[in-house]
């Protein structure tokens, strides 16, 4: 039995020394600043993590740093989707060798592919390692490739070790639908930050947070109080993480997110890989100050 994904999943940012390499001495401080706060699961090499960005051995590197460093204490679902067929099996049977809980992949990019296409391309993968549980990653925007539902369908009917899927596409019918299919140990994670209250109150289990990152204390009270059906606390967490949204440019400016950590704190820089852009010192301070203001209306400020 895998372990069953609940509650506030992390997808960590990467970051970098001096010299552009990884830091794998920041990663461990930035786990047990998550950890800390009550996360329930950390996503490495996805894509707040750049790992597009990255190389397949930075990738190996990173997958086995977050998973040494987390110990077991929560899961840790490695992102080990690629271009090819070839580097995701690879990838995925690295994740199940260094012990990560589960694997997420998502459609190839770049080239549009045939439902068939995709089809041959997730079950080639959950073939080649079927002890692994396996999420797929649902994420048009970047891939250009959607997963359609009866694609998904069809996926976890002949993969027994694709266990969920982590939905980024925005649409809540989307989400709505993939709920009603789902088996008893199918998990159905929200990747939409702006989604978090209405997906858990629909049945959600687990929401992955990019914002998170930043201001985890906050994203875990907003889940907590959705799923204990306090609506009133829900809905006013939900608006406040909306704001926050849009001054960390909801997660998208990756960045800021590592400029916002430093403010909080912790040993990191702001530097992002090639050819991304960084956010200089002053839009940095600015948006902390930002920031403070939202965090200090409730006991969730630090």
């Amino acid at each position: 039995m895998h372990r069953q994904l609940e509650g506030i999943v992390v997808p960590i940012v990467t970051l970098y020394d001096g010299n552009g390499h990884i830091d794998h001495a920041g990663m461990r401080e930035l786990v047990e600043f998550l950890l800390e706060h009550g996360v329930s699961g950390l996503f490495p090499c996805g894509t707040t993590g750049e790992g597009p960005l990255l190389t397949l051995d930075e990738r190996r590197a990173l997958a086995e740093t977050v998973v040494s460093a987390v110990a077991g204490r929560v899961p840790v679902i490695v992102h080990t989707g690629a271009i090819t067929t070839e580097e995701a099996c690879a990838l995925t049977e690295h994740a199940h060798g260094i012990g990560a809980d589960a694997a997420a992949v998502f459609a190839p990019y770049y080239y549009s592919y045939t439902n068939e296409a995709l089809f041959r391309h997730f079950a080639a993968v959950a073939e080649h390692v079927p002890e692994l549980p396996l999420y797929l990653y649902n994420i048009p925007a970047t891939t250009g490739n959607p997963l359609p539902i009866p694609l998904v369908r069809r996926l976890v009917e002949a993969c027994p070790n694709i266990v969920g899927v982590k939905d980024s596409s925005g649409s809540l019918e989307y989400l709505v639908t993939l709920l009603r299919l789902r088996p008893l140990s199918f998990t159905v994670a929200n990747g939409t930050d702006a989604h978090i209250f209405p997906a858990v109150a629909m049945g959600c289990l687990a929401c992955v947070s990019g914002n998170a990152n930043v201001v985890p204390e906050l994203v875990v009270r907003l889940y907590r109080a959705a799923r204990a059906g306090d609506v009133d606390t829900a809905r006013d967490l939900q608006q406040r993480l909306n704001r926050v949204r849009q001054i960390l440019k909801d997660g998208s400016d990756f960045s800021l997110l590592k400029g916002m950590l430093q403010m909080r704190g912790l040993a990191v820089g702001a530097e992002v890989r090639a050819p991304l852009s960084v956010a200089s010192p002053e839009v940095i301070r600015d948006r902390w100050q930002r920031l403070q203001q939202v965090l200090q209306e409730g006991p969730e400020g630090r």
